[in-house]
């Protein structure tokens, strides 16, 4: 019985996997229209895999993509061999994805609407822009489980062999690779080489440029990353909590409780997952019992197994 309702949920969560892939998609044209319309015209540089595959554009004339393509898959690889296989296929969706958009995207927008919307209003509008376009495109790729991979992969490699803050590493080879410019000519679509005065400058557009990304990283996973807790009163308690645990594979708790009205011992369920697993959850309270009750509420933080980890600064650790 359980089975036959879990196929049928699954089959019914088709359309779900296709809007996953679909915003997956979105992000990815984000992330590129971000490179092209503001970022690649001024010759402005980034962090990440990207930023070194347009450093590499400016000084060689190679297509953005393709670096961009042969770098992720050589880290994918090392990746793979000393982290395991724990790359999903929504992140070499996303890397490959990335790696065609930044190579059609340029030959797609006229260069008269580049100019008009990126190129007039100047390098730091344009780096403004630019950050904050891709870094929603990032955004929207991670909260539905996609990564564009890049310097994430370097970092894991780091940290599993020196215990470090992922973020931290990261920081540390964007700005790694944005000062890196400054050792390769940079030059214009027109042909002409860039003063090193000027790439003085574009090294802090650079770096404005990562943070802004981040910034706009971060923000929008706040929103995709907040959890709920919900409380379920449901008579059929044993099978609407056997679904959840084993077919939805999402922790579920039993309460204890006694309506007061009526006089009768009750149990309640009490699950706790991602907010963007909340239609999930509601297809399946639906389908089981049309008739149960439902009280749903955000939740300030959740840590533990499959949410955030709880981390105690070096500090407080030698005062216990």
């Amino acid at each position: 019985m359980r089975l036959d309702m879990g196929e049928k949920i699954l089959k019914s969560s088709v359309g779900t996997v296709v809007k996953e892939y679909a915003l997956v998609t979105l992000g990815v044209v984000s992330y590129a229209l971000g490179w092209t319309i503001f970022l690649l015209p001024n010759n402005l540089i980034g962090g990440g895999v990207s930023g070194f595959a347009s450093i590499v554009y400016y000084a060689t004339g190679l297509q953005m993509g393709i670096t961009y393509l042969i770098l992720n898959v050589l880290l994918l690889i090392i990746g793979t061999k000393i982290l395991g296989t724990g790359f999903g296929g929504k992140t070499i969706y996303a890397i490959v994805m990335t790696a065609v958009m930044l190579s059609v995207m340029p030959k797609l927008i006229p260069t008269d609407f580049i100019h008009e919307f990126a190129l007039s209003n100047g390098k730091l509008i344009c780096t403004i822009l630019g950050g904050v376009v891709a870094g929603m495109g990032i955004g929207l790729s991670i909260s539905q489980g996609g990564s564009t991979g890049g310097t994430d992969i370097v970092a894991l490699l780091w940290c599993k062999f020196y215990p470090a803050s992922p973020g931290r590493v990261i920081l540390i080879i964007d700005v790694g690779i944005i000062l890196s410019s400054l050792m390769f000519p940079s030059y214009t679509e027109s042909g002409e080489l860039l003063p090193f005065a000027e790439k003085l400058a574009i090294v802090v557009y650079g770096l404005i440029q990562v943070t802004v990304s981040g910034y706009a990283i971060d923000l929008y996973l706040s929103g995709s990353k907040q959890s709920v807790q919900a409380f379920i009163f449901t008579k059929k308690t044993k099978e609407m909590a056997d679904a959840i645990a084993f077919d939805m594979k999402r922790g579920v708790t039993v309460l204890p409780a006694k309506g007061w009205y009526s006089k009768e011992d009750r149990e309640v369920l009490m699950v706790v997952t991602r907010k963007t697993d909340l239609n999930l959850l509601l297809r399946y309270v639906k389908t089981i019992d049309p008739e149960a009750f439902l009280s749903v509420s955000s939740v300030m933080g959740v840590y533990g197994k499959g949410f955030d980890t709880i981390r105690i600064k070096s500090k407080d650790r030698k005062k216990d």
